[in-house]
């Protein structure tokens, strides 16, 4: 049998794949549950508020309803304390003034009514973009299993993060590039709230000769960026710069924590290599997807398959990625498995879909506890 059960992973069968989401789903479930039941007041047995993250956007919001500077750290960190603290605790806040239009109405609602909203809104955005990739696929669904067994699902819920909003931006986007290209630019450039995640976006556009879709893009960026200037004070943008630097600290120095990140950049830090040779490895992978991608796109039609290979490179072409965003995966991910249904499955790819699929259930646990990152080696295998 050798490699070959691995290499083939024929065991991997439709009934078997089957009896494996079930068992995530339930996990999953069950975690969910458990952490919603045993919290007081909305804190969790560990004392952390429900939702972690979110308080940094809801604070934010908060803050901007109130005229306040949202760059500002110690007030920052003051607005997230007069609602909950942990000691050593803080979730910076580091997007992109186009961001902030997006988070000012979370501050005309308490906490939990706003974390609610945010995870029912972002999280039917990517649903829907879900469907739309499913059903461009011919695929059916997808059905409720599989999304409640995609770990990177529970993730996003409990931490209460931007990950469904930008996979769904990103994800529908692309899709649309081919039939509808203002709107896809228009989704594109909405994306550039994270902007992290689309280095390799314009490097297929401008290849492939999409250029409605890259001038979409561009208006909505710069309409965004001019809506953020125009209701907050142009000084917001001038003040984000001023905290990229204390950004690029947090990502190089491990203040975020080198096992939640499941970049090359983290993953080498996180076994012991020095930030200069980690980051010299992370731009030379991604120099290289740059030009895998502009080599894919040449002259080409824009594709289902175009949008896949971009998005399964978008996590591997950043330093700064956590385990959260892999919800970005669940597109190229359900291109492999319709490709494979169709034409038959290349040799190791159902065991990498298979792996990409359940590994952000053991990725920070691994990386934790064992110091092994197992996530940049399923991406560069993804792509």
């Amino acid at each position: 049998m050798g490699w070959d059960f691995l290499r083939k992973a024929e065991w991997l069968g439709a009934e078997r794949a089957r009896g494996y989401l079930l068992l995530l789903a339930l996990v999953n479930v069950t975690t969910l549950a458990f952490m919603l039941l045993t919290a007081t007041n909305g804190i969790d047995r560990n004392g952390f508020l429900i939702g972690t993250d979110f308080i940094s956007f809801w604070s934010a919001g908060g803050m901007l309803v109130a005229g306040a500077n949202v760059y500002d750290t110690l007030a920052h960190v003051a607005a997230q304390r007069e609602f909950h603290t942990v000691p050593g605790e803080y979730t910076a806040f580091f997007y992109p003034p186009s961001f902030l239009p997006m988070v000012w109405p979370l501050g005309l609602l308490p906490y939990f009514p706003a974390l609610a909203a945010w995870l029912a809104l972002t999280g039917a955005a990517w649903l829907a973009a879900m469907r739309a990739w499913f059903a461009a696929l011919g695929l059916k669904g997808p059905a409720l299993v599989l999304i409640l067994a995609f770990p990177p699902v529970i993730v996003t819920l409990t931490h209460g993060q931007t990950s469904f909003l930008v996979a769904a931006l990103l994800g529908g986007g692309l899709l649309l590039v081919r039939d509808r290209p203002w709107l896809a630019g228009v989704l594109i450039g909405l994306a550039t709230i994270k902007p992290q995640f689309g280095l390799l976006v314009p490097v297929a556009l401008v290849a492939s000769g999409q250029w409605r879709t890259i001038a979409g893009a561009g208006a909505a960026a710069v309409g965004l960026a001019a809506l953020a200037a125009l209701a907050f004070g142009p000084q917001v943008w001038a003040d984000w710069l001023a905290i990229t630097q204390t950004a690029g600290g947090a990502t190089d120095s491990g203040t975020i924590g080198f096992a939640k990140m499941v970049s090359l950049f983290a993953g080498l830090r996180l076994v012991g290599v020095p930030s200069g040779p980690a980051m010299a490895v992370q731009a030379a992978v991604t120099l290289a997807l740059v030009a895998a991608v502009a080599a894919a796109s040449w002259r080409r039609p824009f594709s289902p398959g175009l949008a896949a290979l971009v998005l399964a490179g978008a996590p591997l072409a950043t330093p700064f990625v956590l385990d959260y965003d892999m919800v970005l995966t669940a597109f190229p991910l359900a291109y492999l498995f319709a490709k494979g249904r169709e034409q038959g499955f290349a040799d190791w790819e159902r065991i990498t879909i298979a792996a990409v699929f359940a590994a952000v259930a053991f990725a920070r646990p691994l990386a934790i506890n064992a110091g092994v990152p197992i996530m940049p080696l399923l991406l560069i295998a993804l792509f």
